[in-house]
């Protein structure tokens, strides 16, 4: 990565960070309830999925600052996601982001119920948000909801989970991934679209894009497990064949799961290409996550 997006993305996630806190703090809730909410916001990320929304806005010549309360709706229902994946009944997990998991910090009631809380709340910020019109609120929380629920996100934990202890085909891993992974990011990248002007025919390629970008993700933190560097990932590595999970590098090989990536983010850039977006943020975006080591 170079030094210019490192700078760049540093910048982009305080933002975020300041504008998610802000919003975050000023919803009413019982004290341990809320220090055990900001106690995971407060642990980081990388804010991807928010910057991503703001450089697809961008890339289409739209105007930024309407993509935040959306941004920052979607950045609660990931923490929320990650908060209950950790959970004993999932992955189990004792560190996120080179801290105790919210569980091991405060009780796994707490850990729910925070979750509870910020998948919840995400809908509010956008309902209230006197910057979208009626339209653009019915869009983005109808497509979050969807991404994020029994078709998106929950339904590919879902088969994540059943496809444990048993041989899987790629084709079912990557339906796993493409509802667990790639539909949060699908809605960063059509939101910012969609707040931008974008007509249908457009958001058709922006969705493949999207899907194809959220494979690389997956793939990457497949490979991560294997080669990654635990102080740098913030969380143990090895995990995955561990616990007998259906990985690419599992089925493909180390060397396999690298070169189906590489052909993933050709596909993804040339769907850039069709729509003329090659050389923007978005193409950069495609190599970040391609070559990422946290």
């Amino acid at each position: 990565m170079s030094k210019q997006l490192e700078t760049e993305l540093a910048k982009e996630q305080e933002h975020i960070n300041q504008r998610l806190l802000h919003s975050v703090e000023a919803i009413p809730a019982p004290t341990r309830l809320k220090n055990s909410i900001l106690y995971s916001i407060r642990a980081g990320g990388k804010r991807i999925r928010p910057i991503l929304m703001k450089w697809s806005c961008e890339s289409f010549h739209g105007d930024t600052e309407k993509v935040y309360p959306a941004a920052i709706a979607l950045e609660m229902i990931h923490t929320y996601s990650l908060i209950h994946d950790d959970l004993p009944a999932m992955d189990d997990d004792t560190y996120r982001r080179g801290q105790y998991t919210n569980h091991k910090m405060f009780d796994e009631a707490t850990a729910i119920l925070a979750g509870d809380g910020l998948l919840t709340n995400s809908f509010q910020i956008i309902a209230n948000s006197s910057i979208y019109s009626d339209k653009e609120k019915v869009f983005l929380i109808e497509k979050l909801s969807a991404f994020s629920g029994m078709s998106g996100m929950v339904g590919g934990q879902t088969l994540d989970m059943e496809s444990e202890k048993r041989d899987i085909t790629l084709r079912e891993l990557e339906e796993i991934h493409h509802m667990k992974t790639g539909r949060l990011l699908s809605y960063a990248i059509q939101a910012g679209s969609f707040l931008a002007g974008t007509d249908d025919k457009t958001l058709e390629v922006i969705d493949q894009f999207a899907g194809y970008a959220g494979l690389i993700f997956q793939i990457q933190d497949d490979i991560l497990d294997v080669v990654g560097d635990a102080k740098t990932l913030g969380k143990q590595i090895g995990k995955d064949a561990e616990n007998d999970k259906n990985t690419y590098p599992k089925i493909l090989g180390l060397q396999g799961a690298i070169q189906q990536k590489q052909q993933y983010v050709e596909k993804a850039k040339t769907c850039l290409s069709q729509i003329g977006l090659q050389s923007t943020k978005l193409e950069t975006f495609i190599d970040y996550i391609s070559d990422r080591n946290t």
